[in-house]
């Protein structure tokens, strides 16, 4: 087991050596990890709920959509739902399906005054297979067989 300190360190490197603008970028393994020796520390999975219910969810993880299926529209309380669910001095951890969108949603938490907001990368699905367009087999938190469950 890795310390969370070590976790951490790197995480904030891979943030600032991209100039993200909040505390740090994590790998899934490394988000599960913080997740099992931080008791307080959360999980926020912005996918929507068609997402949730078609891919699978993470047990234990907060859902506040980023943007809302089919015409993904966004969220316009997505910081108070945040601010009502999570505290600002929590270690909060945003997840979508392949990152970008819990890339925003770590940046709007940051500027919220979430100081030790992390995006995690790779998301829960990853990348897409070239050649059949699927995703969940190259990287993601599915890939890392992480803990979740169908719909």
């Amino acid at each position: 087991m890795e310390t969370l300190n070590k976790i951490l360190q790197r995480a904030r490197k891979r943030a600032q050596e991209k100039g993200l603008p909040y505390a740090g970028a994590l790998t899934p393994a490394e988000a599960h990890e913080v997740l099992k020796q931080v008791s307080s520390a959360k999980l926020v999975d912005v996918r929507s709920r068609a997402e949730l219910e078609l891919v699978g969810r993470i047990p234990e993880a907060i859902h506040i959509e980023w943007a809302f299926y089919p015409g993904w529209t966004p969220n316009p309380d997505f910081l108070n739902h945040l601010n009502m669910q999570v505290d600002k001095e929590a270690l909060v951890m945003f997840i979508c399906r392949t990152g970008g969108r819990s890339n925003n949603a770590a940046a709007a938490a940051s500027s919220e005054g979430y100081t030790e907001a992390y995006n995690v990368l790779e998301g829960f699905e990853g990348e897409a297979e070239p050649a059949s367009k699927q995703r969940g087999g190259i990287n993601g938190w599915k890939a890392a067989r992480l803990p979740w469950t169908h719909g």
